[in-house]
């Protein structure tokens, strides 16, 4: 009997640790009203003044080459990002969701640039 209650304990708090790690995890995902889990504010008002200036230095120094979106984002193509990053804080989602997309950053649906083009899939599948 105790055996069972342990071993029930056991599983209950390690699916409570598994869950709780990844919904942290899973946070942010283009939402600029979810704060991630690096967010302080001063971080944030550097990454505000980063993206009002276009200075894509700033901010990849801020970013300290985490995340798949350092792999995306370059020198070239900061300034769509930040323009994406101020329609987003202005509510027009569908415009900045559209140059997530052009940029390749994907959505929530993982569409996007690169997405879905493995062997038999995507834009050359028919060719």
């Amino acid at each position: 009997m105790n055996k069972t209650i342990l071993t029930l304990s056991a599983i209950a708090l390690g699916a409570g640790v598994l869950f709780a790690s990844s919904s942290r995890a899973l946070a942010y995902r283009g939402d600029p009203n979810v704060q991630g889990p690096n967010y302080t504010a001063e971080r944030h008002e550097a990454m505000i003044k980063a993206f009002d200036n276009k200075d894509y230095n700033a901010w990849k120094g801020l970013m300290q080459s985490k995340g798949r979106v350092v792999q995306v984002i370059n020198e070239g193509n900061f300034s769509k990002f930040a323009e994406m990053h101020k329609l987003m804080l202005e509510g027009k989602t569908d415009e900045a969701n559209k140059i997530r997309t052009e940029l390749g950053l994907g959505l929530k649906d993982g569409s996007g640039q690169g997405q879905g083009q493995r062997s038999g899939y995507g834009r050359n599948a028919n060719r």
